[in-house]
């Protein structure tokens, strides 16, 4: 598919802070393409520029061929939005809140009626119509933001943090809707701090971090090419921590070590779950695992809370 947005030194200031700096990265039409990183990293930042709601300090941002710069109306027209916080309308019905956003878009009435009909089926949100925000539980909310979203038929859909604060079960009913509209050719930009959701929707991701991108790729090629299959976590006696170390470091296996916690990495069948008797440790806690995105996530951008 060809480039639908696309980024070349992109860069946001406040003030003396750089939030986002000097970025590449190019998303294609019709795949779910994801920015990971902490609070702080630049995610949001970004996504502001591309809906053109935030100006661009410096560099390029072109959403299908137009310029942020000079053609925020028309980027406006074919972009649909899930923000991070929920801003429904209170005063109004969910059927309201959908017919009133479409009169942004210039959409006649008749038109606009059966486009929230249409998505509110799809986010099994018919028989809560003529609710009041309120009476909605938190999973109702976000799925009526996507509702919202897509009211105008998006070409492109940005998603900031579309789940944040959902149970699993609500949380899997979002995904399971949002991978139905990638399959019928919606473009979607996702921020999140989950690594899970990034794992279940996205092609490929980008790693931010203090305003810059780590790396790029799909989150199985990360995972292969930073961390490997799998994951041996061990909690071993204090006493023998520095041995530990020493002799897996021996053995050739990356390793790192977090407070009372050593994380040892392998790949290619690595029998990682011998370790501990094999070195003869007394271990007070292991957990032998498959290596996933938040290992990546965990080893480019660290364990540490950063500010």
């Amino acid at each position: 598919m060809g480039i639908i947005i696309s980024a070349k030194n992109l860069t946001k200031k406040y003030g003396e802070v750089t939030a986002v700096d000097h970025i590449d990265f190019a998303v294609h039409a019709q795949e779910c393409f994801g920015f990971l990183g902490p609070n702080g990293a630049g995610k949001t930042s970004t996504m502001r520029m591309i809906i053109c709601s935030s100006p661009i300090t410096s560099g390029d941002l072109w959403v299908d061929s137009m310029d942020c710069r000079t053609s925020a109306r028309r980027i406006k027209a074919i972009i649909g939005v899930v923000p991070q916080e929920n801003n429904l309308d209170p005063d109004l019905t969910v059927i309201q809140n959908l017919l009133v956003y479409a009169r942004y878009f210039d959409i006649p009435q008749r038109v606009a009626q059966s486009r929230a009909e249409e998505s509110l089926e799809l986010l099994q949100l018919r028989e809560r119509q003529h609710s009041y925000i309120d009476q909605l539980s938190g999973g109702m909310k976000r799925r009526l933001l996507v509702a919202r979203a897509l009211i105008n038929q998006p070409r492109i859909l940005i998603l900031d943090e579309p789940t944040t604060g959902l149970d699993p079960q609500a949380r899997h009913l979002v995904w399971q809707k949002l991978r139905f509209l990638k399959e019928q050719g919606t473009t979607m930009v996702l921020t999140t701090h989950y690594m899970d959701e990034a794992e279940q929707l996205c092609d490929r991701i980008v790693i931010m971090d203090q305003g810059r991108i780590l790396t790029e790729g799909s989150p199985r090629f990360l995972v292969q090419r930073f961390v490997g299959d799998q994951v041996l976590e061990l909690r071993p006696d204090p006493l023998e921590k520095s041995r530990a170390l020493v002799e897996i470091e021996k053995l050739g296996f990356p390793v790192e070590a977090v407070d009372d916690t050593i994380y040892v990495f392998g790949r290619d069948g690595a029998r990682l779950h011998d370790l501990p008797s094999q070195l003869k440790l007394s271990v007070r806690g292991l957990v032998y695992r498959p290596a996933s995105l938040e290992d990546v996530f965990l080893k480019l951008a660290g364990r540490g809370l950063k500010e």
